[in-house]
């Protein structure tokens, strides 16, 4: 339970928690105010927004408090940056404070928890009194921080009791977990990306492993980097345990429960552990250091440089610096890639990332050259082949990037009757297979040519309600982000790639398919720009087309959103954040969005833009 900035406020003058201004040596604390001594408790306010040198410490409660200001109090306790909630435990009886889990989960609303007293607070003398908790459901954050969007009415209660001993009002029953508001969760809490390794991939070949973004979100003002990797060495989060594997020994900790961790001078962190991980070999290491070092690289304004896992006993377990880390983990699959459009012929061109001036140039190959006329296309991830949808989007063609190469027979076939009803925009995994669907009403399927070529795969899909009308494979190769049709409303869905193990039926399957944009009635552009994030294009009800970044656990990562352009019918991006957003506009055509600039116009007759994937 918590804080937050509601509709509603407290009657009467609201008590101020101790806000310190750590930067530059200073302290400023503001002052206390009293509460009321009657009235119900409709709202509790937040502390506003703050920069990150900003620490909120929480107020016990004074003596002779009224059970609305106890109330008030322990929600307010709460929304402190009080690392192991001691505060908001003197609001609670002996009893319950033994019984309250605050690390359970955390509820977060829309607005500040309404909260208003029974009618029995009215009677004198009593020695019990219920305070009703209301609000509309956001999110939900569990026990290994995973972040879930929820949705419907919260109803809860907290009991008071006036000891016996002191006269004293306390919490003797309340909720399990922390529940507050949607500002001062956004206050409070940071995302940060935790990182595994894709179940099928393998060591030994001499290969980086591939690694899977698993975002979680840890209190930001309380010690981040500590909890961020106790989150890692527990595991990934159960939705993503399925697909991914961590080379920690199971039952890895921190060796004692008091380690702080931070960076030294030289930015280098040392990672003490107990003893389930003293007899790894240096490989594992090494690949356990990598999980550590991509965990940590965004904690600090300056990254971490190196990571030094040390035994039970204090001895070096080993090191691995940041510029080793590339040798052992990949995150992201090529480097600086090109932009890839269809021109105004419907061949497939690119734009080189590293010279805007130059003009698009046709890629070498059949699918360049202009036989084939093309309405999408798709670009693998190494550069070296690439899939065409035909103008008419019945075919699905492949081929490679090699001048004086040519095109055999379509691979897939789409029987749908008009051009909206057939194939949409393929899409290449790490592993070099490509995705797309078919969305004949007759026969709508997910399809995957293992390696682009041999038979089309139908992906099973068992929780898909509606028609795939877009498909974009991450980077890992394990989550898959699909557009859904369904009754003229289309939203965006991330699901989890299971393949087939060794020796069974070539396969694959999509798993728990979850909304990550509940708030967008229809959307009609996307794709993946960053490890765990995707820039969206679509609407709420009755409002006008938005661009947005979204998170794949569906939390809306902070920063600004992409400025503002007109009439969006594609958008590609990169899961290297440093590179441009590219989009066609029906109004400007084929344009591009760098850090810090507005959108450029690269040429007026294009569209179905890709970076590689």
């Amino acid at each position: 339970m918590g804080a937050d900035r509601g509709g509603s406020g407290v009657r009467g003058r609201r008590p101020v928690r101790v806000v310190a201004y750590v930067g530059c040596g200073a302290l400023l604390l503001a002052g206390c105010a009293s509460m009321p001594d009657s009235g119900d408790l409709r709202g509790v306010e937040s502390t506003p927004r703050q920069d990150s040198q900003v620490r909120v410490y929480a107020m016990p409660p004074h003596p002779g408090a009224s059970a609305t200001e106890i109330v008030q109090g322990f929600l307010e306790a709460l929304t402190s940056d009080d690392a192991k909630y001691e505060t908001a435990g003197k609001y609670l009886t002996d009893g319950a404070r033994k019984a309250w889990d605050p690390y359970r989960s955390t509820t977060v609303l829309a607005d500040a928890p309404n909260s208003v007293g029974l009618p029995s607070e009215a009677k004198d003398g009593s020695r019990d009194v219920v305070f009703r908790l209301s609000g509309s459901k956001v999110a939900r954050v569990d026990d290994r921080h995973a972040y879930s969007p929820d949705s419907g009415a919260y109803s809860g209660s907290v009991h008071l009791t006036r000891l016996k001993s002191n006269k004293q009002w306390r919490i003797d029953g309340l909720p399990q977990g922390v529940l507050m508001g949607t500002s001062d969760f956004q206050r409070n809490y940071v995302s940060v990306n935790k990182y595994f390794y894709a179940s099928n991939g393998t060591s030994g070949s001499g290969r980086p492993l591939g690694t899977v973004a698993d975002p979680v979100y840890v209190r930001a003002q309380v010690d981040p980097m500590t909890q961020i990797v106790r989150a890692l060495l527990k595991g990934p989060t159960s939705w993503l345990a399925p697909v991914v594997r961590s080379r920690f020994p199971s039952g890895t900790e921190l060796k004692d429960r008091d380690t702080s961790l931070s960076p030294d001078d030289s930015n280098r962190v040392t990672v003490p552990l107990n003893a389930k991980a003293d007899h790894v070999g240096g490989p594992q290491c090494r690949q356990m250091a990598a999980q550590l070092l991509l965990t940590l690289q965004d904690l600090t304004p300056t990254g971490v440089d190196e990571v030094e896992l040390q035994k039970s006993d204090g001895s070096q377990l080993c090191v691995l610096a940041k510029a080793g880390a590339k040798d052992v983990a990949s995150h992201i699959t090529g480097q600086h890639p090109d932009q890839y459009f269809i021109d105004h012929e419907q061949r497939l061109v690119r734009m080189p990332s590293g010279n805007r001036d130059k003009t698009p140039e046709p890629v070498p190959g059949a699918l360049g050259e202009g036989g084939k006329k093309l309405r999408a296309a798709a670009v693998s991830r190494d550069e070296t082949s690439a899939a065409g949808v035909s103008a008419d989007g019945r075919n699905l063609y492949v081929g490679s990037l090699v001048s004086g190469g040519s095109l055999g027979e379509p691979l897939v076939r789409s029987q749908g009757k008009t051009a909206d009803d057939r194939l949409t925009t393929p899409s290449w995994d790490a592993q070099g297979d490509l995705w797309v669907a078919d969305r004949d009403p007759e026969n709508p399927r997910l399809l995957l040519l293992q390696k682009g070529a041999g038979e089309p795969i139908v992906v099973e899909t068992p929780l898909l309600d509606g028609r795939v009308e877009a498909v974009r494979v991450a980077a890992d190769g394990v989550r898959i982000a699909l557009i859904v049709e369904k009754d003229g409303k289309s939203s965006l869905q991330i699901g989890r790639i299971e393949r087939s193990k060794p020796r069974e039926p070539r396969g694959a399957s999509v798993f728990e398919l979850g909304s990550v944009a509940p708030q967008l009635e229809e959307v009609t552009a996307m794709s993946w720009a960053g490890d765990s994030r995707l820039v969206v294009v679509g609407s709420e009800k009755g409002s006008v087309q938005q661009m947005r970044y979204v998170q794949v656990d569906g939390s809306t990562p902070m920063g600004t959103s992409p400025s503002a352009l007109a009439n969006v019918k594609e958008i590609a991006a990169s899961e290297d954040e440093q590179l441009p957003l590219v989009a066609y506009s029906e109004t400007d055509g084929i344009v591009r969005l760098s850090a810090g600039e507005q959108w450029q116009k690269v040429v007026q007759d294009g569209t179905a833009p890709v970076y590689p994937g």
